[in-house]
């Protein structure tokens, strides 16, 4: 590809569908000609409100559909394996969202595929596309902090939740781990990789699902991480790296943040702020960019989100479903996952 627009195709119609949409349909260099939904109805509600020229009623024909350069997957994450993997076999890039799939199988199944048709393919760690958090990243690794020590991160939602909920949903692959946990597993793993022991305990709901998880990630170089997530309590939400010569602190919203504060030991406090140029920080342009800088090079993977960095989060996220006894009902017979 060179400097033409970029074609999407969006399959699913729910929140984070709309919320990446309307990010889309305001770059210049993006076009959304088709959408899907299981109901064509939600299909077609959904491109009367974008302005996209075609809606299915089914995710088959979005994937067949030649003028589409890329995917986004929207559906909850218990289908992504399934979704995903039907715009790979067609011949789609695909960018596909967050928790990448239920477990690290299925992710290594779809890494697998795209590498195989040489197709694009990327997971929607919109965090990870963050200008901050890459200039973030880009000080640590120039050791402004020393060598990383501790990181602490959370994630929590106050709801309540009904049980009725996806997040309370097994078959929906609910609970707050792979909803939200996935932002501070993340996070850590963007600054020292994966971890080579996990520690973890939850609280689980009557339907087996987790309502709240802490974990302790510990490296050989003897960093720590302690990461926390919940759905049935509103925390800070903030992030913090802790090095031998300093730290950096994340205020709320970490993920996408707008500021951080660098301390470095016997220098004054520098803040280092968002540019107003990137957009507000609640934006999803900038994995879209990254999506399609990667199509126009003729790359199959992000280096800001390569696949390996993805695969390595679900296997952490494995680690720590299986010391909390979570299992979902579509891995009955996974191996390598305690049952709840």
């Amino acid at each position: 590809m060179t400097e033409q627009r970029v074609r999407w195709g969006v399959l699913a119609t729910g929140g984070i569908a709309a919320a990446f949409t309307a990010d889309l349909v305001d770059l210049p260099d993006a076009e959304v000609v088709a959408v899907a939904s299981r109901a064509k109805d939600s299909a077609e509600a959904f491109a009367e409100r974008f302005g996209i020229p075609r809606a299915y009623g089914g995710w088959d024909a979005l994937a067949r559909d030649e003028d589409i350069d890329v995917v986004y997957v929207a559906t909850p994450h218990s289908a992504h394996r399934q979704a995903a993997g039907l715009c790979l076999e067609a011949g789609r890039n695909v960018l596909c969202e967050k928790a990448f799939t239920l477990n690290a199988r299925e992710a290594g199944e779809l890494v697998a595929l795209a590498r195989g048709r040489g197709s694009f393919l990327m997971e929607a760690m919109w965090m990870y596309c963050s200008p901050l958090i890459r200039r973030l990243k880009a000080l640590v690794d120039d050791g402004a902090i020393g060598d990383v020590r501790t990181v602490h991160a959370d994630f929590g939602l106050a709801g309540p939740f009904p049980p009725s909920h996806r997040l309370r949903d097994p078959a929906q692959g609910g609970g707050a781990l792979l909803d939200l946990g996935v932002y501070p597993v993340s996070f850590a793993q963007l600054l020292l990789g994966e971890p080579t022991d996990v520690m973890a305990r939850a609280v689980l709901s009557e339907e087996g699902v987790d309502l709240q998880t802490g974990a302790l990630l510990s490296w050989a170089g003897g960093a720590l991480a302690s990461v926390h997530c919940s759905v049935v309590g509103g925390t800070a939400t903030t992030a913090s790296v802790t090095g031998s010569r300093g730290r950096i602190d994340i205020p709320y919203g970490f993920f996408h943040p707008d500021r951080f504060v660098l301390h470095r030991d016997g220098r004054e406090p520098e803040e280092f702020a968002a540019d107003a140029a990137d957009g507000p920080r609640s934006s999803l342009k900038h994995e879209a960019r990254e999506v399609m800088r990667a199509l126009r090079a003729g790359e199959t993977e992000s280096p800001l989100v390569p696949l390996e960095g993805t695969l390595a989060v679900m296997r952490t996220l494995d680690a720590i479903r299986d010391r909390i006894g979570v299992r979902y009902p579509s891995e009955a017979n996974e191996p390598g996952l305690t049952p709840a």
